[in-house]
């Protein structure tokens, strides 16, 4: 049985070990790991919100010291969790030791490497575990911390960063047609078209499951202040206005752009126009006051192709490069 201590009552993302493990073999740095969490295919790692940031490396909280030895990944509250590889477990993993809701995790060790999965509920402590096989279920993270991005904590055991081997072994595609694809910044603010992650209304990412059960978010939102300045993410034609909750609240405004090979719908804005030619970059109106609406929120714009497909590449400006 391993347990391991973290500080209580602090941001577990931002700990360090209290006690130094065992020496682990060197992580292997040139291959990917399979999909961690269901609703996440691309195992997005958690952004920035109150509670500190996601990203290997980052500081800590106010308070304490050091950097983030491990990776956030996105993972709605009981959504299913994955073996990244194929391997040996043990656990469970503890770290706050005062028996809250995300009190648990589960160790694996195999194909060369070894992580440590926590805040999740594994089906089992021991025995072997094949890539990609279900492993268990994210625990509720927003009992223990409300308005947190939901996130499954990964650490290599030997505290290197995962963050290459969670990224999808996907070629690029040629440059030309990255030129083409890449949209402009949508909202001032978030010059990498940042999307929202998960907080106590839902998630923000591109399939990722509705709180009431019905069916899958069949666009992605980027994050934008109340009140901050919107713009065309391509040029093209504006059509709308488009209303999402035809109850006259006060988010209840959108427009529809098309051009360059693209439709999409941005909703939760007030144009400054509903018809006409609109070019790419230009200021296309400001965000609605969603806090109002939804107090507590990460403040977005609802992004939605007209087929509905994944506009996220689209959206994607070189956050991680």
């Amino acid at each position: 049985k391993i347990t391991v201590e973290f500080t209580p009552f602090s941001s577990f993302a931002h700990q360090v070990f209290a006690k130094q493990l065992d020496a682990h073999p060197p992580q292997q740095q040139h291959r990917h790991w399979a999909q961690i969490c269901s609703g996440n295919p691309t195992n997005k790692i958690r952004g920035c919100d109150r509670y500190g940031c996601g990203q290997f490396g980052a500081d800590s909280g106010k308070g304490h010291h050091g950097k983030h030895l491990g990776v956030d990944v996105i993972c709605a509250d009981g959504a299913t969790v994955y073996a990244p590889f194929s391997g040996q477990l043990s656990g469970p993993i503890r770290f706050f030791h005062n028996g809250n809701a995300i009190d648990d995790g589960v160790q694996i060790r195999g194909d060369g490497f070894c992580v440590k999965l926590v805040c999740i509920h594994p089906i089992r402590y021991q025995g072997q575990i094949q890539r990609g096989q279900q492993l268990g279920r994210m625990l509720p993270m927003q009992k223990v911390f409300p308005g947190i991005i939901s996130h499954i904590h990964v650490e290599n055991c030997d505290h290197s960063d995962p963050t290459q081997l969670l990224t999808p072994a996907v070629l690029p595609p040629p440059p030309s047609q990255q030129q083409n694809s890449r949209w402009a910044v949508v909202c001032s603010g978030n010059p990498t078209n940042e999307i929202r992650g998960c907080d106590r209304y839902g998630c923000g990412y591109y399939g990722a499951p509705r709180q009431n059960g019905k069916g899958k978010h069949t666009g992605v939102d980027v994050i934008c202040r109340d009140g901050a300045t919107v713009y065309a993410p391509f040029s093209g034609q504006l059509s709308g206005p488009i209303k999402f909750f035809h109850n006259g609240n006060a988010i209840d405004d959108g427009v529809q752009i098309r051009g360059d090979g693209f439709c999409v719908k941005l909703l939760c804005i007030h144009p400054i126009r509903y018809n006409g030619r609109i070019n790419k970059g230009q200021v296309l109106g400001r965000m609605l006051p969603m806090q109002r609406v939804f107090p507590g929120i990460t403040s977005h714009i609802h992004v939605e192709n007209c087929d509905r497909s994944d506009p996220t590449r689209n959206l994607e400006r070189g956050k991680w490069h």
